[in-house]
């Protein structure tokens, strides 16, 4: 019988096109632009995605410390932190966090959205998250992005 026939192509870490992306956060709702960033991180938006394999771009989060929170977020939810002695349960709400320590927010909210393994934590490794509007990537020449 005669027939096309058809290989499946996967991906590996030689035939991946890696492109870097800069993201302006400021305005921005955290989990709406976190969820597009984690499926362009993992490469989901491409065609030759292969999820065993870092087939996603590279991204750059700028002005981390202007994003926002609907509803009563920004006063009600809670980030913990656990020293792990007794008594060693830390709590802080987002309004504090984004005040001491504003890239956390963004990387945190990326970071849960991406699998939770040894992919995951590559992957993780192409966000880079600034507070302000200025970034040390000029010479990788980033396009901008924009949702």
């Amino acid at each position: 019988m005669d027939s096309l026939s058809y290989k499946t192509i996967s991906a590996n870490k030689a035939t991946v096109n890696k492109d870097w992306y800069v993201f302006d956060a400021e305005g921005q709702t955290v989990g709406r632009f976190s969820t597009r960033l984690a499926n362009m991180l993992r490469g989901k938006n491409k065609v030759n995605f292969t999820p065993n394999v870092d087939c996603g771009d590279n991204i750059i989060v700028v002005n981390a410390s202007k994003v926002r929170f609907t509803g009563n977020k920004l006063n009600d939810k809670e980030y913990k932190f656990y020293s792990g002695h007794p008594g060693g349960l830390r709590t802080e709400t987002a309004k504090q966090l984004l005040v001491r320590r504003p890239t956390y927010v963004v990387e945190h909210a990326i970071k849960g959205m991406l699998p939770k393994n040894k992919l995951g934590a590559e992957i993780f490794r192409n966000l880079y998250v600034y507070e302000g509007a200025e970034h040390p990537h000029a010479p990788q020449q980033p396009k901008e992005l924009k949702f």
